[in-house]
């Protein structure tokens, strides 16, 4: 049985690999024609790396015993016809988990020991360090080994309190906050790992799809990572309530506190739908239950009603591994995979196709542009060449006449124009100095004795503010220059536009908002944080700690994705403009040395006609190809994209 959901994830690898051969298909052709550089086959190279690694997570936040895990089952292992993760009354889920598929290696479950939260890598930092990961091999043909490997996702170890408290697991003057279990003799029950990720061979997972499955709100408090970076960073986040219950308290402080402040699409699921099949009410009866339940959740939590779904997540799991329609068809799971696959899926698709236009749209607008302007310049000299035909040298002589005074004023336009954009590119060297991890680190050195000497969250909250402060004064001087610069562009374009007859092409503007949008939601997570009265009245230097460090670890990739951003757009804004300079250059001293060889040789003028009339032909090959990249990139072509092969030696030899 496939859903929706696989259908439209499907669909959306399809159209990434689709994306992925027209950009391969462009390179080839730069490759072929001569127009290759470095730099741009870097960026040609990460731009498809990028996509192939593309992943699309889906994370699932819950308090404890509201489901979670149970809807996980049913919407994504189904096909192994029983729970494949650990699913049970109460608190199942001990750790972050991560499930996703990874091809270069066989089925696996990877655990981090609890003990690596003493140390100061972040999760993301250890995920490069294999060596500190337990290893266990799965075995997908095995129910048996399978459930018995997935036990290890709830282990559980017993320490004393000064080792809880030691992990940042224990606070003795807010045990209710805590993420341990008190035992007898002093003892504590806490999670035996700090985070785990699975690769399991499923459709969706193999397409891209990766599934971040949480624990509750006290878990979520005490691994600040989770909300600073996982959650923010999911393109989706499902909310499971229990639909007995509703919005509790304690579901309402994880919403505030961890879904509401995530600049991502929200989902609100009220499970366990089953308890309202009550046979002492009619099916009207219950639907007009289930409708209050979701009228009001859409309220407190202020979601459209259209984003709160309300399912049976057991009964979709037995209804799948029974192949009951009808049962499944009551659960409501199907309308939620609905609306993942008609809003989610083509959400992420747009921003993926607006990534590779921002990255390489311009690039292919240059070299239609070159191939147009070729073409132009073939026709303009076919047209000289023949009424030439026939004629004697001293027409010849007075074309490279004039050839000579045009070449002289354009090189001399151009040397204007280079010395503009050197001063431009080291203007823009100069601010990019502020964003490089140096100054980054003089910034955060200013108030490091202060904070390491006092972990509180007064501390904390007077040095992060320096960050955004800093973050948004570079990005303000950066966007006014961007736009002096684009200034610049737009003028400059149209100069040689007027002037030698150029497309008059319009580079984008330099966009920061996806980097200010994350830093103003790192400084409102900051802020809550900072201001929460728990986190204020008591003294911990842990979670503190920890959080401190989360923070100035996703600034920091905020500043290096945005330094990376703004330097790949001050060398592209120009790129278009700079090849039509070169191809301009090569046309016109390539008709020099042809009229020079005509009135050398007054015979050959029907020879370079010929020649002419055969670039035409390859010329406009290559614009044909082009044409179809560029509907490929733009997803309007469903026709494969051919890789463009080499041109026959006569026809190079034509080009050149």
């Amino acid at each position: 049985m496939t859903s929706q959901l696989e259908q439209e994830v499907a669909h959306y690898q399809e159209w990434r690999v689709q994306m992925i051969t027209g950009i391969e298909s462009y390179k080839s052709w730069l490759d072929t024609n001569g127009y290759a550089d470095i730099q741009q086959s870097l960026r040609i190279y990460d731009l498809i790396e990028s996509l192939r690694n593309d992943r699309m997570t889906l994370a699932f936040l819950a308090e404890f015993s509201r489901g979670k895990t149970e809807l996980i089952n049913a919407m994504f292992f189904s096909d192994f016809k029983q729970r494949l993760l650990p699913s049970n009354v109460g608190r199942t889920t001990m750790c972050p988990t991560e499930i996703f598929h990874d091809p270069a290696d066989e089925p696996y479950i990877r655990l981090l020991p609890i003990e690596t939260r003493k140390r100061q890598e972040s999760v993301s930092a250890l995920k490069r360090q294999s060596v500190e990961w337990i290893k266990v091999k799965l075995d997908i043909d095995s129910r048996d080994e399978m459930t018995s490997a997935m036990q290890h996702l709830v282990e559980v170890k017993s320490v004393s309190l000064e080792e809880a408290r030691s992990l940042g697991l224990w606070d003795e003057n807010d045990p209710m906050a805590s993420t341990v279990v008190v035992k007898e003799g002093g003892m504590v029950e806490i999670p035996a790992w700090r985070h785990a990720i699975i690769s399991y061979p499923h459709p969706l997972l193999k397409s891209g799809l990766v599934v971040l499955d949480t624990p509750g709100l006290n878990a979520l408090g005490t691994e600040p990572e989770l909300t600073l970076s996982m959650i923010p960073n999911a393109h989706a986040i499902l909310f499971i309530l229990a639909i007995d219950t509703g919005v509790t308290k304690s579901d309402l402080e994880v919403w505030q506190k961890y879904v509401q402040p995530a600049a991502t699409r929200r989902i609100a699921v009220l499970n366990k739908i089953d308890l309202m099949w009550d046979e002492l009410k009619t099916p009207e009866q219950i639907a007009a239950d289930v409708n209050r339940q979701i009228d009001s959740t859409s309220e407190l939590l202020s979601v459209p009603r259209s984003h709160v779904m309300a399912v049976s997540a057991q009964k979709a799991l037995l209804a799948r591994v029974r192949d009951d329609n009808d049962l499944l068809a009551k659960t409501g799971i199907e309308q939620l995979e609905h609306l993942l696959a008609s809003e989610i899926i083509p959400a992420k698709q747009e921003i993926m196709r607006a990534a590779v236009q921002r990255e390489i749209g311009t690039m292919v607008a240059a070299s239609r542009t070159a191939v147009a302007n070729q073409l132009t310049a073939t026709a303009t000299e076919l047209k000289e060449l023949s009424v030439m035909s026939g004629k004697n040298r001293s027409m010849a002589q007075t074309m490279i006449a004039r050839l000579e005074a045009d070449r002289k004023n354009y090189q001399a336009t151009v040397q204007a124009f280079r010395a503009t954009y050197n001063t431009v590119t080291g203007q823009g060297a100069t601010l990019l100095k502020q964003l490089d991890d140096d100054s980054i680190e003089a910034l955060l050195n200013k108030d490091r004795e202060f904070i390491e000497g006092a972990w509180t969250t007064a501390g904390l909250w007077k040095s992060i503010q320096m960050l955004f402060q800093h973050f948004t004064l570079v990005s303000s001087k950066i966007l006014n220059f961007a736009n002096q610069i684009k200034g610049l562009v737009d003028m400059t374009y149209g100069h040689f536009h007027e002037k030698f007859g150029f497309a008059k092409l319009t580079p984008p503007s330099l966009n920061l908002e996806k980097h200010t949008l994350t830093m103003t939601g790192l400084q409102a997570t900051a802020k809550q944080f900072c201001h929460d009265p728990v986190n204020v009245a008591k003294y911990k230097h842990f979670v503190v700690q920890k959080f401190y460090e989360g923070l100035v670890g996703e600034a920091r990739s905020v500043f290096e994705m945005t330094r990376l951003d703004v330097d790949a757009w001050l060398k592209s804004a120009l790129n278009p403009l700079n090849l039509q300079i070169k191809e301009h250059e090569g046309v016109l001293s390539k008709r020099l040395e042809n009229f020079k060889k005509i009135r050398d040789n007054i015979g050959s003028v029907e020879g370079r006609i010929k020649q002419l009339e055969t670039q035409r032909t390859v010329l406009a090959q290559q614009r044909e190809v082009l044409a179809r990249i560029q509907a490929s990139l733009d997803g309007n072509d469903p026709v494969q994209v051919a890789t463009p092969a080499a041109a026959a030696p006569e026809l190079q030899a034509a080009l050149v």
